[in-house]
């Protein structure tokens, strides 16, 4: 239930997502300004994923979902029925403000898991994010063509359903240290006080892997398009869909087949550095060019590096903090990506544009070294 709910919550972004720069410029938003939309949703999130995070192991993790859910709803709502510009972002903002689903559905998963179990499924929960996005354009696509606002209406509706089925459907689960009753919660707060207190360093140090492994990997999100154009300018958008499509595909594969042996031969934090070597040299053979064969060996190991860092980075945040502040250092976690998601695409801009095509990746591979350096060892957690 965890899982279907993170998914209809992607599904839902996913819906609106292609449309919004387009139903902006339909209330005179500058390129820009429309742009400037998306950046919005990641600011808003970035300031209250770690507020939802805190809220989950103090009251549960199903209210905190279920508002969060409730939230989206209201966002998307006020986005359809936007009169004027500043309304449409204020409604990203409230959508933004409440895209928390992620980092709560993490905790709630840890909640219930066996540790043995648990990198296997954070990474058919992170799998869950790639089928949203999968799905959501496919479903935004039919909608737009009853109008540009109809999207943001299905999302709404999609949201609140989404809400009330897991009000009603959203598991008990094992309580942890503190908690009573059987609902997926966290620990007392006098508990989850003392003892996020002593794992803050390391959550903290967590998130800062977080924040520049995104900063690289958003900027490579950004260009590819850019990048595909200008190495072979004969292919068509199709070709460019296509190989999103693909990439999406692959990086579902690696999450729901690859991530749970690679954290058990390896453990969590060597797993995590053999990560971030794939996606450093995935970049550096971007960077080079190569052609086409090129072109698919680092999609290959960026993905493969990419899909197995993130449900990876989770586990090994849930494994530094224990049963206490799990809610707290995922939302940590969550708010540094959406940094990073903010800084990532303008820097890869800039450099692809004023240094060369190769730029943006060859940064993104030294970010990914500098993140080796962060991950942090065992003695660090004490």
């Amino acid at each position: 239930m965890v899982w279907s709910t993170v998914a209809l919550d992607m599904v839902g972004f996913g819906i609106v997502l292609p449309v919004l720069p387009l139903y902006a410029e339909d209330f005179g938003a500058s390129p820009a300004s429309a742009a400037a939309l998306v950046a919005v949703f990641s600011a808003a999130q970035m300031v209250a994923a770690p507020l939802w995070g805190r809220l989950s192991d103090r009251f549960g993790r199903r209210p905190v979902l279920v508002t969060a859910l409730v939230g989206s709803a209201v966002g998307s709502l006020v986005t359809g029925l936007a009169g004027a510009l500043w309304v449409l972002y204020l409604g990203r903002l409230l959508d933004g403000f409440s895209g928390s689903s992620y980092a709560v559905g993490q905790a709630a998963v840890s909640d219930l898991a066996e540790p043995e179990d648990r990198p296997r499924l954070l990474g058919l929960l992170a799998a869950a994010f790639g089928v949203g996005f999968v799905a959501g354009p496919l479903i935004g696509s039919f909608a737009a063509l009853g109008g540009r606002e109809l999207p943001f209406f299905v999302a709404a509706a999609l949201a609140a359903g989404n809400a009330g089925v897991a009000l009603v459907r959203l598991p008990g689960g094992r309580p942890v240290a503190g908690s009573a009753g059987g609902t997926v919660s966290g620990p007392g707060p006098g508990a989850t006080a003392r003892r996020w207190g002593s794992a803050v360093p390391v959550a903290r140090r967590l998130a800062v892997l977080s924040l520049v492994s995104m900063v690289g990997f958003a900027g490579f999100e950004a260009t590819f398009a850019l990048l595909v154009e200008r190495r072979f300018p004969d292919v068509g958008d199709p070709t460019v869909y296509g190989l999103f499509a693909s990439i999406g595909l692959l990086m579902v594969i690696v999450q729901t087949r690859i991530v749970g042996p690679a954290n058990a031969g390896l453990g969590s934090r060597r797993a995590l550095r053999a990560a971030l070597a794939l996606v450093a040299a995935g970049m550096v053979v971007l960077s080079a060019g190569g052609g086409w064969v090129g072109l698919s060996v680092a999609l290959v190991l960026l993905v493969v590096g990419q899909g197995v860092f993130g449900p990876t980075l989770s586990n090994a945040t849930v494994e530094a903090v224990g049963s206490a502040g799990r809610g707290s250092a995922l939302g940590l976690q969550q708010g540094a990506g959406a940094l990073g998601r903010i800084i990532g695409p303008v820097l890869a801009g800039v450099l692809f544009d004023r240094v060369g095509v190769g730029a943006p990746y060859l940064v993104a591979a030294g970010l990914a070294v500098v993140a080796l350096a962060v991950v942090p060892s065992r003695g660090d957690e004490h």
